[in-house]
């Protein structure tokens, strides 16, 4: 058990003591029968369907089973309210299922049949994820095996606390979540900002007063080419096969991936001097911009300013500023605006790349040197202060996610109810007490235990569909028995199954609890067994 300190009102229990441990499986997957379209068939789960999932309650996954596909695995299904747990690739995603539901052998989910809230259960298992990650063994992934999940430990509130702690936190969770996607659309909304001051920049936009000001005007300006105002070479990759370009190299070497980084100051590798005379390789000089030519994702068109002199491969195109017409730093603005016009210029198949020629033929706009360096500073400024919100954003980010973990710690140490328990000392004592509520949620898993042996859930949830509906009042069941009877006898003469759901045992057991509070029956006494035995008050 843990080491935490709880209210003294709370127990601490393993989960394996008050849930049942459900697993699942996978039919043939090379059989296209076995599966259905979500919502058509046996609703289905894998980890794969919480990944990125945000919501507490969960109808189905991506692809339903068929009865076919169903019938032919080992996958359970389970009754609405259990609470899915991935097992494995990985540990620790939580859902709560909002109707009946299997899953893959990815999961080890529970089943509670008494008195133990779901959103509560769901809660509290999402706080313990990092205790059942480290349980997880394997190589190829980590994977936690049943008997470690029914080890994990499970604090076990009484009833209404369990309910109103979950109410609390989908409230407060819901306000930290609200938080994090404000939080998390800013980094979008700051690309677009910089993206507008780029597009202002080279307009001549962001300058309009300051021309006012110093007597110039967009006359001044002048359309030109990038090989108008600058050189643009490229370099190559010397051969592998040979030793000498690359053994003890020291001359800094790059390719497209550098170009992700508004700075070069790293090389990625070296070649040799031997291979810069031998390959007629190019080293360019700090200041001078590499544009990606073609690379994965978003490589192309990306930009980047050596601070270091180094070589480069055939992906990259090397501008170098004419600085009697133009200061680098403006094309390089230039360069960064036209990023997604660009990528449009490329030409080719599944990767389709520029060439030099086009590089060259990026159109320019060019202003007097001295409004040059203003749209630089201006521009400078600008990102700065953007740069400084976003830092500010990813601080509050961890601590938003810090904040989530936090919450739910003071939650399961009854921070968050210990005003309502002082305040309610009836809901959470005597027969409301936790032990109370241990007591019958072990005492409803043995007469599942003794009735429903060699029997599964899979069965048991198929049969409960139409199972008959048709109980009676213990108070009624006792009478028409004319006898005392042990509690699984009585469960009988209620009308309930041996294998009733999680919400017909809770009718059954608040029934029993309401006759016993209103003195119609009487528990006479515990037999041997453990039994419980109930009869009519006298």
């Amino acid at each position: 058990m843990s080491e935490r300190v709880l209210p003294e009102e709370w127990v601490e229990v393993s989960v394996g003591e008050i849930a049942e441990v459900v697993s699942g499986g996978t039919p043939k997957a090379g059989e296209p029968d076995n599966f259905k379209e979500a919502g058509k068939g046996v609703p289905w789960l894998t980890p794969a369907d919480l990944s990125g999932y945000g919501k507490k309650g969960i109808a189905h996954g991506a692809r339903d089973l068929s009865e076919k596909g169903y019938a032919s695995c080992s996958a359970k299904l389970m009754p609405a309210g259990s609470v899915l747990f991935s097992s494995r690739a990985p540990i620790g995603y939580v859902a709560v299922a909002e109707n009946e539901i299997c899953t893959n052998q990815g999961f080890k989910s529970f089943v509670f049949r008494v008195r133990v809230d779901s959103s509560f259960a769901y809660y509290y298992l999402r706080s313990i994820r990092g205790l059942a990650e480290s349980l997880g063994t394997g190589t190829t992934f980590k994977e936690v095996s049943g008997a470690k999940i029914k080890s994990l430990p499970f604090v076990l509130p009484p009833y209404e606390e369990q309910r109103l702690i979950a109410d609390k936190l989908d409230e407060l969770l819901a306000q930290v979540n609200n938080l994090k996607a404000r939080l998390d659309a800013i980094p979008a909304i700051l690309k677009r900002f910089r993206q507008s001051v780029l597009a202002a920049a080279v307009s001549g936009r962001l300058t309009e007063e300051w021309r006012d000001e110093h007597g110039s005007c967009l006359g001044n300006w002048e359309l030109l080419t990038i090989g108008d105002v600058s050189t643009v070479a490229t370099g190559k990759t010397p051969s592998r096969k040979e030793p000498k370009y690359w053994k003890d190299g020291d001359v800094p070497w790059l390719t497209s991936a550098s170009t992700g980084v508004i700075y070069t100051d790293a090389p990625e590798q070296f070649v040799t001097q031997f291979a810069v005379d031998d390959c007629s390789l190019k080293v360019f000089e700090p200041g001078t911009l590499l544009l990606a030519m073609y690379g994965e994702g978003k490589t192309r068109g990306q930009v980047t300013e050596l601070r270091l002199s180094a070589t480069c491969n055939q992906a990259c195109a090397a501008v170098i500023a004419d600085d009697a017409k133009i200061l680098r730093g403006y094309i390089k603005l230039r360069l960064l605006e036209n990023y997604e016009e660009t990528r449009k210029s490329a030409a080719g198949g599944a990767q389709p790349n520029l060439n030099l020629n086009k590089v060259r033929a990026i159109s320019i706009n060019v202003p007097p040197k001295s409004e040059q360096a203003e749209i630089i500073n201006r521009v400078d400024q600008l990102f700065a202060f953007a740069d400084q919100i976003e830092q500010q954003v990813a601080n509050a980010q961890v601590r938003i996610d810090k904040l989530t973990q936090s919450i739910l710690a003071k939650a399961f140490r009854g921070e968050l109810t210990a005003e309502w328990r002082s305040a309610n000392p009836q809901q959470v004592s005597g027969s409301s007490s936790a032990e109370s509520l241990l007591k019958r949620i072990k005492e409803g898993r043995e007469v599942l235990v003794k009735q429903s042996k060699n029997r599964n859930v899979s069965k048991s949830c198929k049969e409960d569909r139409s199972m008959s509906n048709k109980t009676i009042k213990v108070v009624e069941a006792l009478r028409e028995a004319g006898k005392p009877l042990s509690g699984q006898d009585l469960l009988a003469a209620a009308g309930y199954p041996s294998d009733a759901s999680a919400e017909k045992l809770e009718q059954f057991f608040l029934d029993i609890r309401e006759s016993l509070s209103a003195q119609e029956i009487v528990m006479t006494r515990r037999d041997e067994k453990g039994q419980d035995w109930f009869s009519l008050t006298e």
